[in-house]
């Protein structure tokens, strides 16, 4: 039960934060692969965030505190049922779930749809999430509607409905001591990872068989599966943002940019490294590297308390237009180029977002129209990059560099620590370990 304190804790201060009325919370359906056989299966990050509990099927229910009555927290999930645990594995059941996990009441599935209704009568608010699923957006109105129809008997209905993401947004955004623990870790095998790759890597090989060295390491060191299918580009398909096909030859004198991290116990990791294939820079890749990495540590300065979310991106926004400046990709003053928006024919994207349960965490990055203040316990990635295409204005020595830094940082009241330290990136920390 020790371990299931945070989860407890979790569910108590969220029936705080309903102030009345009844949350119901499923957990992800499993999801046919192809005829018969399953995704692997991962859980609803809300549903765990509040639960702990790993298996499918399965449903909170949390009842907010009346002025009679103390909060209610309720779990529907799978039966006990020997013959399945033969083929698909063990089952807590209702009565082990209620007392390993800290539940006051659990219940059958099969009385999910006997039971909702009687939950719901005379509750003035429902804490659902509309538009995420069609099918389950059916089925609770399916029950706020038999409880409308006893009406007649004095029953009332729920009168609003409320998103439940709305509030567990912001209370995951601020991580706690144990899921900086666990992030922590989750970092470190990422960053063994992509160790790894650096070492393994010759011209010659294939992306996948780099993408089977980060899985191998993944696995080995405990991470149950990547947070995201793992980017391994090499040469051109390195300006590919979100490239996955990771089949290509690799060859000497051509950059690797890998964007891959692992995901343990339920949190991401998400680390991007650029390096040579043949273990050496050119001095053209040498040169916009460190203009990356000059863009990555500006950035990275602006990451503490009462900074805004968007400080760092404007911090790499700065150095990049100079650097882009000096290599003859924009012409211009710096403020001329991001005027124009011209540095986004090389850099097109945003320099970070939130991590934690999701690789793209939840949280708001405005409130009120205004960009958010930074406070301790957020976890966010730094990522600044620069991508070279062909073209006839951009000298040929340049072309088909694609590079992307990328760490993740926690927020700390003294300003922030970096959970991918581990992971070279220095040209000279890259090349040694190369060699």
């Amino acid at each position: 039960m020790t371990q299931m304190q945070p989860f407890i804790a979790r569910r108590k201060l969220f029936s705080e934060k309903m102030q009345n009325g009844v949350a119901i919370i499923p957990t992800a359906p499993e999801r046919i692969r192809n005829r018969d056989a399953h995704y692997p299966y991962r859980f609803d990050s809300y549903f765990y965030y509040l639960t702990g509990f790993r298996e499918p099927e399965a449903v909170l229910v949390i009842i907010a505190a009346t002025g009679q009555e103390p909060a209610k927290h309720i779990l529907f999930c799978r039966e006990k049922n020997l013959e399945r645990e033969i083929w698909d594995g063990y089952r807590f059941g209702p009565d082990a779930a209620k007392e390993v996990f800290g539940f006051d009441e659990a219940y059958p599935l099969a009385k999910l749809d006997e039971l909702l209704p009687v939950l719901l009568s005379d509750q003035l608010a429902v804490y659902t999430a509309l538009g995420q699923d069609p099918n389950w957006d059916q089925r609770v109105t399916g029950w706020l509607n038999r409880v409308r129809d006893l009406a007649r008997t004095g029953v009332t209905a729920p009168r609003e409905i409320y998103d439940y993401r709305t509030i567990l947004d912001e209370m995951r955004l601020i991580k706690s001591t144990g899921e900086l623990q666990i992030m922590q870790r989750a970092a470190d095998i990422s960053a063994q990872a992509h160790q790894r790759a650096m070492q393994a890597v010759r011209p010659g090989m294939r992306e996948y068989e780099i993408e089977a060295e980060l899985l191998h390491t993944f696995v080995r060191h405990g991470a149950q599966a990547p947070a995201y299918t793992s980017i391994v580009a090499g040469g051109a398909n390195a300006c590919i943002l979100h490239y996955v096909q990771n089949d290509a030859e690799l060859k000497s004198g051509d950059l690797l940019l890998i964007d891959a991290g692992c995901e343990l116990s339920g949190y991401a990791s998400d680390i991007t490294r650029t390096f040579p294939v043949n273990g050496k820079f050119t001095p053209a890749q040498r040169d916009v590297y460190q203009l990356v990495l000059s863009a990555q540590a500006a950035a990275i300065a602006e990451v503490k308390p009462g900074s805004r979310w968007n400080d760092p991106h404007q911090a790499a926004l700065q150095v990049l237009a100079q650097g882009f400046i000096d290599l003859g990709l924009c012409r211009g003053s710096v403020d001329e180029v991001l005027e124009s928006e011209d540095y986004k024919r090389f850099y097109m994207h945003r320099t970070g977002h939130w991590l934690g349960m999701d690789v793209h965490d939840v949280g708001e990055y405005k409130q009120q129209g205004e960009w958010r203040e930074l406070q301790p316990g957020m976890v966010l990635t730094v990522e600044p990059g620069c991508y070279i295409r062909p073209a006839d204005n951009v000298s040929e020595h340049l072309w088909n560099i694609g590079i992307r830094i990328e760490d993740d940082v926690v927020v700390t009241p003294a300003g922030h620590e970096l959970l991918t330290e581990a992971a070279p990136k220095t040209t000279v920390a890259i090349e040694e370990l190369m060699q």
